[in-house]
């Protein structure tokens, strides 16, 4: 158990890691909520057109962000030595909402490399515990030296009005922190956290909660979901590599736009002629002066009468703005093939392409997607254990970490697609219940699905056994062909 002063520097340590991590994630949420500085500009045109384009992003990190997402779906947890999925652990997913908040989880991670899960019991339902998904602004997961997995404390910080909170948690205790939180609407983000540096941790009144609590679990119940992590280094986002492609795409439209403004129309120009002035005239009508001529209002009559001896007009070609779109192209080629985003995702070009073409255009997006589920698996696997730990099912909890996360297929293919699949697997003797879970209904609904099939079966034995030996392997009736018959005696 850790002292009062152990917990304290631990905290602090933490905290500081987590600071200096808050940076780059909060600038790859900001590129995918379409908040995108015009950078790579001169300061020239940032000067006369940066306003102009404040706010406007072709944002191209949103989609690259949620392609992978959408095609993540946890449908349940097999645990090891079993063939069921498990009624109890997808109960408690579902009581938590976590069919909906576990998109967000993947999408924090794929956007700020990482995203947690946070395991605690429930004091209102002991049999159903408290499931969330963090960001991965508000935490962070300490592991044992040499290991990425034996995690030895987790953080939970966050801020609610005029007061930071934050939570240690520890294999055998979790400790409440609260301090004040000094700059609150007042300061720069800078100066917040001087403050905070300069004011101290102080114990949460948790009213009849013991603090320190003990941690019933024994494990760090806070679990981090890595996106693309590597051996040495920290997980990376899918959104680091898009944002500089990002930033070119955007100078190329907001000059493609000025381009349009000023020099998309043929410019006429008169040369050997004073500046056109109108007379003033006085009451008599006699000329007793002149003013230059309204430019505006030659912009919007376009009529203008130049005189002299030697006047010529010519005019300057409009600008080609093609050659602005088709960088752009390339640029949005480029972000395609170094995230692996289909084509057709970004560029939302379709021509007569054929089903095998689509299922070839996709194959990156899907690897990419089976590349998530297995490191989300692992966390998720964790997660489940966790979830077991806390109902006091410690037998269960191993198995479950040993288990497999049951995703839904990756790939998209049209029913027709899929169900001839699924025939021709049938044919060859794959069960039902595997083709069921194939098909992309999760262990629920294929139970359900069994007993309307029993339930069909009792009402009508011998139309289920017709349509059963209709499916028979190789794809026959079920009944011998006549050349099956006995041969005639020679």
């Amino acid at each position: 158990m850790a002292t009062y002063e152990q917990a304290l520097t631990l905290v602090g340590l933490l905290e500081n890691e987590l600071l200096q991590r808050r940076p780059q994630i909060e600038r790859t949420s900001s590129f995918y909520r379409g908040d995108q500085p015009l950078t790579f500009a001169s300061d020239e045109f940032r000067k006369f057109h940066g306003d102009r384009y404040r706010g406007f992003s072709d944002n191209w990190v949103q989609v690259v962000s949620d392609s992978p997402v959408e095609r993540l779906t946890v449908n349940g947890i097999l645990p090891t030595g079993t063939t069921q999925a498990d009624t109890e652990s997808w109960r408690v997913w579902q009581v938590n909402s976590l069919d909906a908040d576990s998109q967000l989880g993947f999408l924090g991670a794929v956007n700020s490399a990482r995203s947690f899960v946070l395991v605690w019991g429930n004091p209102d339902d002991p049999d159903t515990p408290e499931v969330t998904f963090e960001d991965a602004t508000q935490c962070i997961v300490a592991y044992v030296p040499g290991s990425r997995r034996r995690r030895r404390a987790a953080l939970k910080r966050w801020d609610d009005g005029s007061s930071s909170f934050a939570t240690l948690y520890l294999p055998d205790e979790v400790w409440k922190f609260e301090r004040t939180h000094l700059g609150v609407g007042t300061e720069s983000v800078q100066m917040q956290q001087v403050e905070e540096e300069m004011s101290s941790w102080d114990l949460r009144e948790t009213g009849h909660e013991p603090n320190p609590q003990p941690n019933p679990l024994g494990v760090v119940p806070m679990v981090e979901l890595p996106n693309r992590p590597t051996l040495v280094d920290d997980p990376i986002s899918d959104v680091t590599g898009v944002i500089a492609m990002q930033n070119a795409v955007n100078l190329l439209w907001a000059q493609l736009f000025t381009a349009s403004d000023y020099a998309s129309f043929p410019q006429r120009i008169v040369l050997g002629a004073e500046v056109p002035e109108i007379p003033i005239l006085d009451e008599t009508g006699a000329i007793v002066g002149s003013r230059p001529v309204d430019l505006e209002r030659f912009a919007v009559d376009r009529v203008m009468f130049f005189t002299g001896d030697d006047v010529k007009v010519t005019e300057w070609t409009a600008a080609n703005l093609d050659s602005y779109t088709k960088v752009m192209e390339v640029a949005v080629g480029h972000i395609a093939a170094q995230t692996r985003t289909p084509q057709h995702y970004l560029v939302g070009k379709m021509a007569n392409l054929s089903g095998d073409a689509l299922l070839a255009a996709e194959t990156g997006l899907v690897k990419r997607v089976e590349e998530k589920q297995i490191w989300y698996g692992q966390a998720l696997r964790e997660m489940f254990s966790l979830i077991a730990l806390a109902q006091g099912n410690r037998a269960k909890a191993t198995a479950v970490s040993a288990g497999r996360v049951m995703w839904a297929d990756a790939e998209s293919r049209s029913q027709a697609q899929l169900a001839d699949a699924l025939l021709k697997l049938r044919q060859i003797g794959f069960p039902f219940e595997w083709l069921a879970l194939r098909f992309g209904l999760t262990p629920t609904e294929v139970a359900d699905l069994l007993l309307m099939k029993e339930k069909e079966l009792q009402a009508d034995p011998m139309g289920a056994f017709t349509q059963l030996m209709g499916q028979s392997p190789g794809g026959g009736s079920g009944v011998e062909p006549d050349s099956a018959q006995a041969p005639e005696a020679a």
